[in-house]
């Protein structure tokens, strides 16, 4: 958008593709707009701004905008609470002499998209939850074409290759809001549809069919983590343990977790004293972190690969298929704030069953855990088509 339109916009106090706010304390609204924007229910297929600092009669609230406040602005749409992860940017602008924080959306490819479970969408100068008629719209606009790859249709895969029990019991209770649920009167084919799992025809996506899928590998060979415990440091040295851990998502993460607590060591350090210090070679939540990355990031398209997930006596590898994506390079990779998501919607099937807290904040967060436990912070070996993470015992 460039900055005339966005001047038309600031004095435009009808257009359903703007919205005003005069400080950020109204961080619930805020969020609700940029759900809304994202949704583009008019489908005008154009971003939408909101104008932090802006009176609702057009006049400005004399905001002061610093380098915190435009963070904060950018953690409202990229902390998980709005899923999928809306494409936005953030920044200073002086409009007509009023300087304001910008928060400009993007329409999405794939509605609905949900605050907390809920669909916000745009009519006029008013924001409100969608309707069913609103929704059905929605969905009605998604076409297979404009799609990522996580959310093009299995043609081989049917209904009956879902688990549909642990959709009711474990995805729909994170994904939809307690209202909405509350009067659903909608089929399970209609609430997979609504949640992206299926597509309007009837068919799982691939994220449908790596979430819920009975046996997700028979239709994506490489959607399965290797795991290899080897007694020495080079890879032809003997083998101690060695798993192929499969199945849906939730459940390989869920297997994730039984490897690690077998395998990492927790040392005893009496030095210094009577009191032990007990540390483990190796953080869990660190561990725990790259590998959720890995899962997430990977390719998988075009590849039959596995995570490999090697663990010698000196450190422990993760590899995964498919370099940097986006706006991610072979330069910036791993640097705070650099974040894009090739499987956005499994991302977004992870944050729903809780294994991703906050977007974004992996890699960080394994960095600060190993920091803490006294382990060399990790190295990356990034190319076009993997990821290395090597991570080292603690000193």
């Amino acid at each position: 958008m460039d900055p005339e339109e966005r001047t038309a916009l600031f004095r435009d106090l009808e257009s359903d593709r703007s919205e005003r706010k005069p400080s950020a304390s109204q961080r619930r609204q805020i969020r609700q707009a940029i759900c809304a924007l994202a949704n583009d229910l008019p489908g005008h297929g154009k971003s939408g701004v909101i104008f932090v600092g802006q009176e609702d009669d057009g006049s400005c609230s004399e905001l002061t905008i610093d380098d915190e406040l435009l963070v904060l602005l950018t953690q409202l749409g990229t902390d998980g609470q709005i899923l999928p992860r809306p494409s936005l940017r953030v920044f200073k602008e002086t409009l007509d002499g009023c300087e304001v924080a910008c928060i400009e959306v993007d329409p999405t490819t794939a509605p609905p998209v949900r605050l907390r479970g809920t669909i916000w969408v745009r009519v006029g100068p008013s924001t409100h939850r969608a309707s069913e008629a609103e929704e059905g719209r929605l969905l009605e606009r998604r076409r297979a074409g404009d799609l990522p790859f996580d959310l093009t249709p299995i043609h081989r895969a049917t209904l009956g290759d879902l688990d549909l029990d642990t959709f009711t019991r474990e995805y729909v209770p994170g994904a939809i809001d307690e209202q909405r649920r509350a009067a659903n009167q909608r089929t399970v084919e209609e609430q997979l549809t609504g949640l992206r799992l299926l597509t309007l025809d009837g068919v799982p996506t691939v994220v449908g069919i790596l979430v819920l899928g009975k046996d997700p590998t028979a239709f994506v060979p490489g959607a399965r983590i290797q795991f290899l415990r080897v007694d020495g440091t080079e890879l032809s040295d003997p083998i101690k343990d060695q798993k192929e851990i499969a199945g849906a998502i939730g459940t390989q993460l869920r297997m994730v977790d039984e490897v690690l607590s077998a395998h990492v060591f927790e040392a005893t350090n009496v030095e210094g004293g009577p009191r032990e210090e007990r540390r483990p070679d190796y953080p869990v939540e660190a561990l725990r972190q790259l590998i959720h990355n890995a899962v997430a990031h990977r390719s998988y398209e075009g590849t039959n690969a596995p995570v490999r997930w090697t663990w010698y006596s000196d450190r422990v590898e993760i590899q995964s298929p498919g370099g940097p994506f986006g706006q991610v390079t072979l330069d910036n990779f791993g640097q705070p704030g650099v974040t894009d998501y090739r499987n956005p919607h499994l991302a977004e099937a992870l944050k729903v069953l809780g294994f991703i807290q906050q977007f974004g904040m992996g890699i960080p967060l394994a960095r600060r855990r190993l920091e803490e436990n006294g382990n060399p912070a990790p190295d990356f070996d990034v190319r076009p088509t993997t990821v290395l993470a090597v991570v080292r015992r603690s000193l």
